[in-house]
């Protein structure tokens, strides 16, 4: 276990600051950094606000407040780190740029990593000079309550770095997993995306309506995915049956290379989902809020579920 080590996030939003606050509740000594001056200076307590959430009390939360300091730049944020994490937005010069400055001022045997969903971590990292040392750290969102944390290797990634990653996250309480080869949506988006194309492709086939879809997952498979995986539930009901169900299915699922003009056509027209009132399906500001809500709750209980 490495305890007490100075770690640094650059970037204060969303995944940032959860990033943090989890690293710092572990015990270690976090540095963040964001170059929006009011998104750093609200990080505490939005970190304050996600801790209450998870049931954290008063003197929790000031414990672990106090492992957090804020900077304003890059240089003295990582000038002593041992693990540097970016969690900037999804633009692959932005966080090629932010790797190149945490190069120049992070210690020569600092292990740096990417949180991206979507970037190939070899395009991130291929101009540092210290590549071995390079590995992208996949954290779900919110990344203070969802377990996993997909650990990805490129073809320069050393060994033990990836070890030493994964050992740090363990003892944060995450559910690390490793991610032996930098392929476009690692594992996890691969899984979810394979799911949302299908679902898209049923209502634009007109065969079900979105809430349908919806309905179907959450009242059928869904509830089994926390506890039991896909490849498990394949050998749970067996190989042959899997392979008999393969053979009568596979051909008629949706298997376009592209995404789908269904999908491209909501977004021309301007119906991105919750935050524009409509998507898939209509939403109210009451109904978003409503679900995000339940979402949150789910985390908690189920969380609590499962380390029973």
């Amino acid at each position: 276990m490495e305890k007490n080590l100075q770690t640094a996030v650059i970037g204060a939003g969303l995944m940032g600051h959860g990033i943090a606050l989890t690293l710092a509740r572990a015990g270690q000594y976090v540095a963040i950094t964001d170059p929006h001056a009011e998104t750093l200076k609200s990080a505490p307590a939005r970190i304050s606000d996600s801790l209450r959430l998870l049931g954290a009390d008063a003197a929790e939360i000031a414990r672990t407040l106090k492992k957090i300091e804020l900077f304003d730049t890059v240089g003295p944020a990582v000038r002593e780190a041992a693990f540097v994490f970016e969690a900037a937005p999804e633009k692959l010069p932005l966080k090629q740029a932010i790797f190149a400055e945490v190069e120049a001022h992070a210690p020569a045997e600092a292990i740096l990593a990417s949180n991206t969903s979507v970037i190939q971590i070899t395009k991130i990292m291929e101009g540092l000079r210290g590549r071995h040392r390079a590995l992208g750290t996949h954290w779900w969102n919110p990344p203070h309550m969802i377990p996993l944390v997909e650990v990805i290797k490129t073809e320069w990634t050393d060994a033990a770095v990836a070890a030493r990653m994964m050992a740090l996250l363990g003892d944060a309480g995450k559910t690390p997993v490793l991610v032996e080869k930098d392929v476009p949506g690692f594992i996890g988006n691969r899984l979810q995306h394979a799911l949302w194309r299908e679902a898209v492709s049923l209502v634009e086939r007109g065969i079900c309506d979105a809430e349908a879809v919806d309905t179907v997952v959450k009242s059928c498979f869904g509830r089994r995915l926390a506890v039991l995986g896909p490849l498990e539930n394949a050998d749970l009901v067996g190989t042959d049956l899997t392979l008999d169900i393969h053979e009568n299915v596979l051909f008629d699922l949706e298997s376009r290379q592209g995404p789908s003009p269904y999908l491209a056509q909501l977004v021309a027209d301007g119906k991105l989902g919750m935050k524009s009132g409509e998507g898939f399906r209509s939403w109210t500001e009451a109904e978003a809020e409503a679900t995000r809500a339940r979402v949150a709750t789910h985390l908690r209980r189920l969380d609590g579920i499962l380390e029973k």
